[in-house]
């Protein structure tokens, strides 16, 4: 995308996310006057990205829509330095170009190395002086299906899942979100605590896959 700051395509199995960050040099008006910027999200389906098309939501977001946007920005905006970032505001745009289960995930993974890049190419222009990213993200889901603790799960798995779990990890290991839902019946400590253990090697390859790709690629742009 030659207009955004950084954009990339993020694929985690069949599911692929468009991840664009923009940048403008204003903040929310609660916001000014306070020398702090702020880190902006929005997440969509293309209609396309389903078996049965997607109507474009235009004038009202759905529930879940709303939801899974707020929990990028949250999930990004627990990593930025809103001090270095000045009266400045980031825009993260996910655009879900194919959805096999696991698109918020996808997009918190994909999202942080959109902005990770978005912020060098910043210090480079010279618009900041410093880095704002202070930390890495990554995400990835687990869950129960038929007894068994499954990682990143598919359409196929999730829709049969007794239990699904969507967790944001920063890159010294500390959780950013855990969210937890039983489809089926109550789970235990026991299954939650197998669940975070199952997640965490999970989450360690995406962000060495994260790294990967910013040694791979100077630009995505």
């Amino acid at each position: 995308m030659g207009f955004a700051l950084s954009s990339l395509v993020v694929h985690t199995g069949r599911t692929a996310v468009l991840c664009s960050v923009c940048l403008e040099e204003k903040v929310p008006r609660w916001r000014k006057g306070e020398g702090l910027g702020w880190l902006s999200a929005e997440y969509r389906l293309l209609p396309g990205s389903t078996p049965q098309r997607q109507s474009r939501e235009l004038m009202k977001l759905s529930g879940r829509t709303q939801e899974i946007q707020r929990l990028i920005g949250r999930s990004l905006r627990a990593v930025i330095d809103m001090e270095r970032l000045g009266e400045r505001t980031l825009l993260i745009d996910c655009d879900v170009i194919q959805a096999d289960a696991g698109t918020r995930t996808a997009s918190i993974t994909g999202a942080w190395l959109a902005l990770e890049q978005a912020c060098r190419s910043l210090v480079q222009q010279g618009v900041l002086e410093q880095s704002p990213l202070v930390d890495q993200v990554a995400a990835v889901s687990v869950g129960l299906v038929n007894g068994e603790a499954l990682l990143d799960l598919d359409y196929s798995e999730d829709s049969r899942a007794e239990v699904d779990l969507n967790v944001v990890q920063a890159g010294d290991g500390r959780l950013l979100e855990i969210q937890g839902t039983a489809e089926g019946a109550p789970f235990s400590r026991s299954q939650l605590n197998d669940l975070l253990d199952l997640a965490e090697p999970g989450l360690t390859s995406l962000m060495q896959a994260q790294h990967g790709a910013l040694n791979e690629h100077s630009s995505f742009t």
